[in-house]
C-alpha cells in the first residue's frame, strides 16, 4: 500500500476510534451520528457498503428488530479494547479499505485476491472427532512462527488484514497466535477452536491484544457434541463460553450440521441457549466427506440442508445473532468464495489449497509467494470457473458440482495434499455425486422463489413497470 493510501487508512481509523469512544455513552442518542460518519467513510466506494449502512440504519430505527439490541450490546457490553480493534482493524482496515484495494488489484491482475487467509499453525489436536480429517494427521506438521508471520507480511502488501486459524487445534499454538496479534496490531484474527484450551491466562491475553476472537466448535447439546468430539467435551465448551462471557469478550460458534444433529442445531431452544451464553455470531457448515476415514453417512440430506437454509434466514430476522451458512448463503457472495476469491487455505505442511475442504494444490508457501499462489493453475481455474452454477444455492465445486472440481484438478495437475492417504479426485467426488443430484432438484425449487435470485428481481421490476 502506497503512502497516500496508508495515510487515508490511518485517518479513517482515527475517526472510527473517536466515534466509538464517543458512542460508548448513550449509544441510542448518538447512533444516528455514527450512521452519518459511516456514510462519509464509504463515500465513492462500492454501493455494497451503502446498502449495508442502509440496513443498519433501518434496523436501528425499528424498535422491534432484534438487531437494535445487538448493536447496543456491541457498543456498551463488548470489552472496550476488543470493540475498538474490531471497529478499526476488521471494519475499516479489512472490510472497507482492504476489500476495496483487493478488488482493484484482482481486476488489474485478472486473478483472485482474498479478503482473508485461513491457515493451520499445526496438525496437532488434543481431540479426535468423528469424521474429522485433521484427527488422522497427528503432530507431524507445523508452520513456524516465522512462516506465519511472513504470510501475514505478504498478505498486508495485498491489503489483507483479516486472518483465521484452523487445524488441528490452533490453540495448541496459542502463545504464537498471541505474538502474531501483538506484532500485527493493525490486523484482526480469529480461530476455529474446540475451546478446551481456553483458560484465564488466554482470556487475559485476548483482553490485552483486543484483535482476536475464538470461533468455538459445538455440535448441539451435550449428546450431539460428545457423540462427535468425545465424552465431557460439551461441558468444557460451556465452561469456556462462560469464562469469555463473564469478561465481555466476544466469541462466535462454528456448527457443523449433519444427518444426526440438524434438527437440534437449528432449533430455537439451541439458538436461544447459545445467545444466552454470549455467542455473538454463528457460522454453519454442512459435513463434508473429506479424507479416507470420512463418514459418508453423516452427509446432511437435501431435506436437512433445505431446513437449515430456511432456519438461518429465520434466525437472522428474529434473533440477536449474526448467522452465516457457508453453502446456503451463496447468493450473498455470488457463489463459491474459495480459490482466493474471498479466501484460501494454507495447511500445516504449507500447501496452498483453494478451500479448507479441497485438499489439492500446485504450490507450497515454502517455495512460492502469495502472489504466485494466487496465480497458480488451480487458483486460476477457480477464478475462471466461478460461479460454478447459476443457482447460488449450489455454489460448491465438490458438494454441488463435483464434475467441476474433478475437471479443475485434472486439468491443472494439482496433487492431493492428504497427509496420510492421498485421495484421487475421482474417489473424492464419487462420495458427493449422488448427493449433488439429489440436492439439485431441491435447490432449484428453492432458488426459483428465493428473493435474492436476480431473475426474480428482474421479473418483479418488469411487473411494476407494466403496472
Amino acid at each position: 500500500m502506497d503512502i497516500k493510501k496508508q495515510a487515508k487508512k490511518q485517518a479513517m481509523s482515527l475517526v472510527v476510534k473517536e466515534a466509538i469512544k464517543y458512542l460508548e455513552h448513550e449509544p441510542e442518542k448518538h447512533f444516528d451520528q455514527l450512521i452519518k460518519l459511516a456514510r462519509l467513510l464509504v463515500k465513492g466506494r462500492d454501493p455494497f457498503y451503502q446498502n449495508i449502512i442502509n440496513q443498519f440504519d433501518e434496523m436501528w430505527h425499528n424498535e422491534k428488530s432484534p438487531w437494535r439490541q445487538y448493536l447496543i450490546n456491541y457498543l456498551t457490553k463488548m470489552n472496550p479494547n476488543q470493540r475498538k480493534k474490531f471497529a478499526v482493524n476488521f471494519l475499516v482496515n479489512a472490510s472497507i479499505v482492504g476489500f476495496s484495494e483487493q478488488q482493484k488489484l484482482a481486476k488489474k491482475l485478472d486473478c483472485n485476491i482474498p479478503w482473508t487467509i485461513l491457515m493451520d499453525p499445526t496438525s496437532a489436536c488434543n481431540l479426535k472427532c468423528t469424521g474429522c480429517w485433521a484427527a488422522e494427521y497427528g503432530k507431524k506438521n507445523n508452520l513456524t512462527f516465522e512462516e506465519l508471520d511472513n504470510i501475514i507480511e505478504q498478505g498486508k502488501k495485498l491489503s489483507i488484514y483479516f486472518y483465521v486459524f484452523s487445524g488441528g487445534e490452533p490453540l495448541m499454538r496459542k502463545d504464537d497466535i498471541i505474538r502474531l496479534c501483538e506484532k500485527h496490531n493493525d490486523c484482526f484474527f480469529a480461530a476455529f477452536t474446540n475451546s478446551t484450551l481456553i483458560d484465564e491466562k488466554f482470556a487475559d491475553d485476548m483482553e490485552r491484544v483486543g484483535n482476536f476472537v475464538p470461533i468455538i466448535s459445538i455440535e448441539g447439546f451435550e449428546n450431539a457434541t460428545d457423540m462427535r468430539r468425545g465424552k465431557g467435551v460439551y461441558n468444557q465448551v460451556i465452561k469456556a463460553m462462560d469464562l469469555l462471557h463473564s469478561r465481555n469478550l466476544a466469541f462466535g460458534m462454528s456448527v457443523c450440521y449433519h444427518s444426526q444433529n440438524t434438527q437440534f442445531v437449528g432449533s430455537d431452544e439451541f439458538i436461544d441457549f447459545m445467545i444466552e451464553k454470549g455467542v455473538l455470531f454463528a457460522w454453519f457448515f454442512t459435513y463434508m466427506p473429506v479424507g479416507a476415514g470420512a463418514h459418508k453417512e453423516l452427509l446432511a440430506t437435501p431435506e436437512q440442508r433445505a431446513y437449515m437454509y430456511k432456519r438461518v434466514n429465520e434466525i437472522r430476522s428474529t434473533k440477536p445473532l449474526f448467522a452465516l451458512d457457508f453453502w446456503n448463503d451463496g447468493a450473498y457472495v455470488d457463489g463459491c468464495v474459495a480459490g482466493g476469491r474471498r479466501y484460501f487455505h494454507i495447511n500445516s505442511a504449507g500447501d496452498a489449497e483453494p478451500c479448507a475442504f479441497i485438499h489439492y494444490s500446485n504450490y507450497n508457501i515454502r517455495d512460492k509467494s502469495l502472489m504466485e499462489i494466487l496465480q497458480s493453475p488451480l487458483f486460476v481455474a477457480y477464478h475462471k470457473g466461478q460461479p460454478f452454477n447459476k443457482n447460488m444455492l449450489r455454489p460448491c465445486p465438490l458438494l454441488d458440482n463435483p464434475k467441476a472440481l474433478a475437471g479443475m484438478v485434472k486439468a491443472t495437475g494439482a496433487h492431493s495434499t492428504e497427509a496420510l492417504s492421498p485421495e484421487d479426485v475421482d474417489v473424492l467426488t464419487s462420495k458427493t455425486t449422488e448427493q449433488a443430484k439429489r440436492w439439485s432438484k431441491t435447490a432449484d425449487d428453492l432458488w426459483k422463489v428465493d428473493p435474492k435470485n436476480k431473475e426474480n428481481v428482474k421479473e418483479k421490476t418488469t411487473e411494476r413497470v407494466k403496472v
